[in-house]
């Protein structure tokens, strides 16, 4: 199949805002009109609904890890399921459901890295705990992982596709995180945990 079958797929996928879906669900208000007002699961976990925060968690995560399952049921190459995850990946932060305007895209970045490689993926999380249990910024966490990614799929796949695909997402991941970098600098970014505050 033509790998923009994959990509569209993938995109569409993507663009499933399950903080939005979750929290309307669990009848919390839209995450987008809070916090930081991103559709994420981060946000979602300030209304202190930790049950809701979880199911955005592996929702999201799920996009990324699904387009890349079925891309390859439908008979993509790892290349071709790549694509697939990447788009799902763009499908998050710029979702067509929510006017373009997404989440930052952790989650399912994470989800395609378990479509790649497991054990990549287990260490990139590992990462992510580690600097947010200590730091308990989950920005700053983000970030950490978003750096230590590009490195770790080089050592395992060698310059080429899949490690394009994987430092993409993490330039871009740390693109959107550009204002909690500044507010970090700053000492104003919002810990892990913290309530909601009215935007």
């Amino acid at each position: 199949m033509n790998p923009l079958v994959f990509a569209a797929l993938g995109y569409l996928l993507g663009s499933l805002p399950f903080a939005v879906i979750v929290s309307r669900a669990f009848g919390l208000a839209d995450p987008r009109t809070f916090g930081s007002g991103n559709p994420g699961a981060t946000n979602v976990l300030r209304t202190g609904n930790k049950l809701a925060a979880l199911l955005t968690l592996l929702g999201d995560a799920a996009k990324g890890w699904l387009a890349m399952l079925l891309a390859g049921a439908l008979g993509a190459d790892a290349i071709g399921a790549a694509i697939a995850g990447v788009a799902a990946f763009l499908g998050h932060v710029f979702p067509i459901f929510l006017r373009f305007k997404g989440g930052k895209g952790v989650a399912t970045a994470l989800g395609v890295l378990i479509g790649i490689d497991g054990t990549m993926a287990a260490l990139v999380a590992a990462t992510w705990l580690t600097v947010a249990f200590v730091g308990r910024y989950s920005s700053l966490a983000a970030i950490a992982a978003a750096c230590v990614a590009p490195t770790l799929a080089l050592q395992k796949f060698g310059i080429g596709a899949i490690s394009s695909a994987v430092l993409f997402m993490c330039l871009l991941l740390l693109w959107r995180h550009r204002s909690n970098i500044a507010n970090l600098a700053a000492g104003t970014e919002g810990g892990i945990g913290r309530k909601k505050t009215s935007r």
